[in-house]
């Protein structure tokens, strides 16, 4: 036992001893050049492969100084280096533009190693690895980026991409520079912060922005959507596009673009707004009326309530035209729907479905709530004065109120309404009717 254990360590100091050291290694082996230079800057010994990687025979530079590789031998960036390492005995890190013996200008990072040893004179390690493919590389990329930069400048648009994780949450990681062009909004802030931009969604906006996100993530399919965004200057309309991919990690990643709509709904807006709109008096049409009726009644019905609709009508219209003209009876109609809106909320629903005859419907109102705002419409418009050239002329409107649930249609509803319209025409005209259970207005003098 103690002849094997004895062999063992024989073999063992025998391969130590045939191992090369680390010093030898790195001469042999390190992909660049390697020098050892004297206190005077001078080469003394270079690594096997330092033809190759530093464009010099060693022959030529043994002996010689090393800044022979510098641009400017006395004065150059090679030779400050090494004597700030002299000067300090720190090491120096950086990167050197170093000549070859063709003339040619490689790029070379560079590490200056003092080496203070007891007793020693003062050696300079000099490791250089060439970088300079990897520059112009790096140069082309940048010339690349700078173009791909100045052409998302020119895009109509603020190219985004947005990132999902698996918890749900979002981060951009990239805006291009028109973020802060169009938007006003600073792309760094945004990509440190999401909610530099998300908080500036109203809350309806973000809701549907996230179920649609969601919606995407499931079918990865192109996401499209147009929401509101509030800037120090005012409510902007945006539209994103994106189309969705799924990394390896499971987080999903848009890419897109996010585009100012703000002129073409405002442009939507007056469209709508003409389409929906009775040219004379600036009231509802019939058409948009029931549609937004329609919706109002849908309101109601989910939440269990009761909605108030009214039928206005100016009492003897036809009488006013044919005595005074249908000049004249326009601008009746015109001043009875201006008086009309002043004394009803800006929500309420306001519309001309007839000649003379108009509706409404009182939002949110209980029965004696909207009496009481249609007796102050009444009220109002009694107290219209239109001025010819011989005389005053003045007139009254007749009003019918129906209460209904969301079990009863809109159409029923103004039935209702209209019934109470006819009712109130037959007591005299320039009063409400309504349901029986609500207390009359005292009638007209």
């Amino acid at each position: 036992m103690a002849a094997t254990g004895s062999r063992w360590r024989k073999w063992w100091r025998d391969r130590r001893g045939r191992e090369p050291a680390i010093d030898a290694l790195l001469l042999e082996y390190y992909p660049g050049s390697v020098m050892l230079l004297d206190e005077q800057g001078v080469v003394r010994q270079v690594n096997p492969d330092f033809e190759r990687h530093a464009g010099f025979p060693p022959r030529q530079l043994l002996g010689r100084r090393a800044v022979t590789l510098d641009l400017d031998p006395l004065h150059g960036d090679f030779a400050q280096a090494i004597e700030q390492s002299m000067t300090t005995l720190k090491p120096w890190r950086g990167l050197l533009l170093c000549r070859r013996a063709d003339g040619s200008l490689r790029h070379q990072t560079t590490l200056i190693q003092p080496l203070v040893r007891d007793h020693a004179p003062l050696r300079l390690l000099v490791i250089q690895y060439d970088v300079t493919g990897m520059r112009q590389r790096a140069f082309y990329d940048r010339q690349l980026l700078e173009r791909l930069e100045g052409t998302a400048s020119r895009v109509p648009g603020v190219l985004f991409r947005l990132r999902q994780d698996s918890d749900g949450r979002l981060e951009f990681l990239y805006f291009s520079a028109a973020l802060r062009v169009q938007f006003g909004l600073i792309p760094e802030q945004c990509l440190d912060d999401p909610e530099s931009l998300l908080g500036r969604l109203p809350v309806d906006d973000r809701q549907r922005l996230e179920t649609s996100l969601a919606q995407s993530t499931v079918s990865l399919k192109p996401w499209q959507l147009e929401f509101r965004i509030t800037l120090p200057h005012g409510e902007r309309w945006v539209e994103a596009r994106a189309t969705p991919q799924v990394r390896g990690d499971g987080d999903v990643m848009w890419d897109g673009l996010l585009i100012d709509i703000d002129e073409r709904k405002q442009v939507e807006h007056r469209v709508q707004r003409l389409v929906a709109t009775d040219m004379l008096t600036g009231a509802l049409n019939r058409r948009a009326f029931f549609e937004q009726g329609e919706a109002a009644l849908a309101r109601v019905a989910r939440h269990g309530e009761t909605l108030s609709l009214a039928m206005l009508d100016i009492d003897h219209f036809k009488n006013l035209n044919d005595t005074y003209g249908h000049g004249l009876g326009d601008l009746a109609l015109q001043a009875f729907a201006t008086t009309c809106r002043e004394s009803l909320r800006p929500y309420d629903l306001f519309a001309r479905i007839g000649g003379e005859e108009f509706a409404v419907v009182l939002v949110d109102s209980q029965p004696k709530e909207a009496w009481n705002m249609l007796e102050r419409v009444r009220q109002a418009v009694a107290a219209i004065a239109l001025e010819t050239e011989s005389e005053t002329v003045r007139f009254t409107v007749s009003v019918g109120l129906a209460v209904f649930g969301g079990d009863t249609s809109l159409e029923s509803g103004l039935a209702q309404a209209d019934r109470a319209l006819y009712r109130a025409k037959r007591a005299g005209r320039n009063r409400i009717c309504g349901p029986e259970t609500l207390v009359q207005a005292p009638e007209a003098q």
